[in-house]
């Protein structure tokens, strides 16, 4: 086992989840080898090209990412491994929070083909595909931008990725409806944090009303805009916010949680041209934490 492969541990608790090979030639008949030569990828930020031998044929890995990341399978991957974690206790449900994070584009992300793309040997199209290919210009350059929800163990629970200029605050909703986890025993998955933690960017009229229609509790400090804005509108205003200090500490596991996500080369700095793609590659990420518990 090189470094970085899955151990015996992982791939024990991996191995069930994955499609099962079928038809002819016998596709990725070993499918521990080509996960290693992807997680390889991940952690190094090598091209594909440039591959071990011991993981088999570049093109062979490549594909098989590709085509995961097309048709929601490593998603699949990613809930099935959160539904046995939840099962065993190991979610942190009392606090869930969120943020988001930058990721450099690299040149090689840019100039993917104005056609949309299709999955290979299918007419549909990828499940995360994106028209702008999560990509916009900043003051740095190409940039994309990682909405995150992460639990208290650090580990993610969902995610959106949108072009780097996008704002924090109108992602709320759309990560926290990403949430759910399945539960093994049949029943509605999961959807719903006990309390939600976000930093000053995401403190808007619309995103309190939808936590509260939810009956989410959250721990969101009040801009001093906002607040001179309530003030001066005096009764119609609404009430204070409430802000409990002791919880909003816990916020720093999803900055923990984002840190751990960068430490895989692949996904701090992207290569990917197409946004379904990059989306793959972060959701490979996400199952190596939850397999790391």
């Amino acid at each position: 086992m090189g470094r970085g492969d899955l151990s015996d541990e992982e791939w024990a608790r991996l191995e069930p989840h994955l499609p099962r090979s079928a038809g002819r030639g016998g596709r990725w008949h070993c499918h521990r080898r080509v996960i290693n030569g992807i997680l390889f990828r991940q952690r190094t930020g090598l091209p594909w090209r440039d591959l071990l031998s011991r993981f088999g044929k570049w093109k062979t890995v490549h594909d098989h990412h590709r085509r995961w990341s097309a048709d929601g399978t490593w998603e699949r991957i990613l809930r099935a491994v959160q539904a046995d974690a939840d099962a065993e206790g190991l979610i942190d449900w009392s606090m869930v929070s969120v943020d988001s994070t930058s990721c450099r584009a690299h040149q090689h992300a840019a100039g993917a083909h104005s056609r949309p793309p299709r999955i290979s040997g299918r007419r549909s199209m990828p499940v995360q595909r994106r028209t702008d290919e999560a990509l916009g210009r900043s003051k740095g350059g190409l940039t994309c931008k990682i909405h995150l929800a992460g639990e208290g163990g650090r580990r993610p629970l969902a995610f959106v990725i949108t072009p780097g200029q996008w704002g924090d605050a109108p992602q709320l909703i759309p990560v926290l409806e990403q949430i759910r986890v399945l539960r093994p025993a049949g029943g509605h998955p999961r959807t719903r944090a006990d309390h939600l933690g976000g930093d000053k960017a995401y403190s808007s009229r619309r995103n309190r009303r939808h936590l509260r229609r939810r009956q989410i509790k959250d721990t969101i400090p009040e801009p001093r805009n906002q607040r001179a804005n309530r003030q001066r509108s005096g009764s119609k205003g609404g009430r204070p916010t409430g802000f409990d200090r002791e919880m909003y500490r816990r916020r720093n596991a999803v900055e923990r949680t984002i840190n751990r996500l960068k430490t895989f080369r692949a996904v701090a700095t992207r290569y990917d041209k197409r946004a379904y793609v990059f989306h793959g590659t972060v959701t490979v990420a996400s199952i190596r934490l939850w397999l790391r518990t």
